[in-house]
């Protein structure tokens, strides 16, 4: 699989425009909500799998089904991830948010890209997947940078409304690419 370029990440959520409109899903509390969720949980295995044709036809109870049963596999995860967290912001403010910010960049994005593409609790506590960060370090950390730009550039496209939904489903594009290309290929070598 080939590194996706910051053009064609741009252009991702455009290709099919009429799509973007899927985000107004999000006016209807809960149940839009997890079928967002859902859906972008198959927008990000599709940016594994190296599929960037363009936004797929939102399946509502299917990406319902799927993005509330991945809301709850996900809350034991969170609720450790809090603990270190509050511990760290009730000791020191100021390290709780360095450490916060640490695992957000570090850990967070490669674990929840393993625990989309594998859909259980266990695949949110793999870190036997962070060595790719770290074996990837430059790789990675050029992935994270161009992420941020393209959240900003697309954060700026808000102001005419557009860039919201564009933020909403090309947000981990980046990262995802990076799972399919170091991760997965890693993988498929091993077996």
């Amino acid at each position: 699989m080939q590194k996706i370029s910051y053009t064609d990440a741009f252009k991702y959520p455009f290709r099919r425009p009429k799509r973007l409109l899927y985000v107004l899903w999000m006016l209807f509390p809960v149940i839009g909500w997890l079928s967002l969720f859902g859906y972008i949980i198959r927008i990000t295995n599709e940016f594994i799998e190296g599929k960037y044709e363009g936004l797929p036809q939102l399946h509502f109870m299917e990406d319902l089904k799927l993005g509330f049963w991945m809301l709850l596999k996900s809350i034991p995860f969170y609720i450790v991830y809090c603990i270190p967290i509050t511990l760290a912001i009730i000791y020191d403010e100021t390290t709780g948010q360095i450490l916060n910010f640490l695992i957000g960049f570090f850990v967070l994005p490669v674990l929840t890209i393993n625990f989309y593409r594998k859909q259980t609790v266990e695949s949110f506590f793999e870190f036997s997947k962070l060595k790719y960060v770290k074996n990837n370090f430059g790789d990675y950390l050029f992935v994270m940078i161009k992420q941020y730009a393209l959240i900003i550039v697309f954060l700026i496209l808000s102001i005419f409304l557009v860039g919201i939904p564009a933020l909403y489903f090309a947000g981990m594009i980046f990262t995802a690419n990076f799972y399919g290309r170091v991760v997965e290929k890693k993988i498929g070598k091993v077996m």
